[in-house]
């Protein structure tokens, strides 16, 4: 199987990340990060929330790659939002990953703690002091964005959304786009119901390849960054070889035409604008 795929460049991040998402077996989780780093993937996703950080942190350490070579992500749970809580527990995080600074730290939900000043005041001090190269919102709307906009010095990064054929966020994206801020796609296989769509079933066969495959394709294509969790080292290496697949522009209007609009990760503390 081919793997010396591009990947994108996303403004210093790679275009197309492993979530970990649910994946709380201590061994599972470790090899699955493992594999994917040697595989050729160099952006992992973590939170503190998965549980599993210690655990990607022993992956990255088992793999024959550089930790200045992998572009390492970790969010922040909404009970340590506070001003004192965000320097704490980013310490924590950092010592669970094996790490001295992080890549990209972002806000998981504006929820819990969350308090504009407090928590990106915290975040724009461990910015400043180089503990954190970027700072990253996730699970934001334009009204939050704006408010962490008027707070802070430092630019935001990047938005992590839930984004997928199934829920494709159009407005969003394009707030994003118009403030130059990256969007990271979570959950970008609606949870497995991609394969469930008879359109992207009907474009996989066109291009002899998974609905995963075209389902990634499509979000790249789009200037997003998909961070698909894999356990199994098939599933990682499938995800990884959406890189050699280039959908036509007649095949991105069918995908862009799909109507269904189903979220699937929607806690009783998210925004109220959803």
């Amino acid at each position: 199987m081919k793997t010396d795929y591009d990947i994108p460049d996303r403004n210093g991040m790679p275009g197309l990340g492993l979530g970990t998402w649910q994946n709380d077996d201590p061994e599972a989780c470790s090899e699955s990060v493992r594999v994917a780093l040697e595989t050729g993937y160099r952006h992992i996703d973590t939170a503190q929330a998965y549980g599993n950080e210690a655990a990607v942190g022993r992956g990255i350490a088992a793999a024959d790659i550089d930790r200045d070579a992998v572009f390492l992500a970790t969010k922040l749970w909404i009970d340590n939002l506070s001003y004192d809580a965000v320097f704490d527990s980013a310490a924590e995080s950092l010592d669970r990953l094996g790490t001295e600074y992080l890549d990209l730290l972002y806000v998981h939900w504006p929820a819990g703690d969350y308090d504009p000043e407090g928590t990106l005041g915290a975040l724009e001090e461990l910015y400043e002091d180089g503990v954190v190269d970027r700072i990253g919102v996730s699970n934001f709307e334009p009204s939050h964005v704006e408010r962490a906009q008027e707070v802070l010095d430092a630019p935001i990064f990047a938005n992590q959304i839930e984004v997928h054929p199934l829920l494709q966020q159009r407005r969003l994206r394009e707030f994003c786009a118009e403030q130059g801020i990256e969007v990271v796609a979570y959950s970008p296989l609606a949870r497995g119901n991609i394969f469930e769509n008879e359109t992207l079933a009907s474009i996989a066969a066109d291009y002899d390849a998974s609905e995963a495959q075209v389902t990634l394709a499509w979000l790249r294509q789009h200037g997003l960054t998909p961070i698909p969790k894999a356990t199994g080292g098939d599933h990682i290496r499938d995800n990884w070889a959406s890189l050699g697949i280039e959908l036509s522009d007649a095949a991105t209007d069918r995908i862009d035409a799909i109507e269904e609009r189903n979220r699937f990760v929607d806690p009783s503390f998210g925004p109220d604008a959803w």
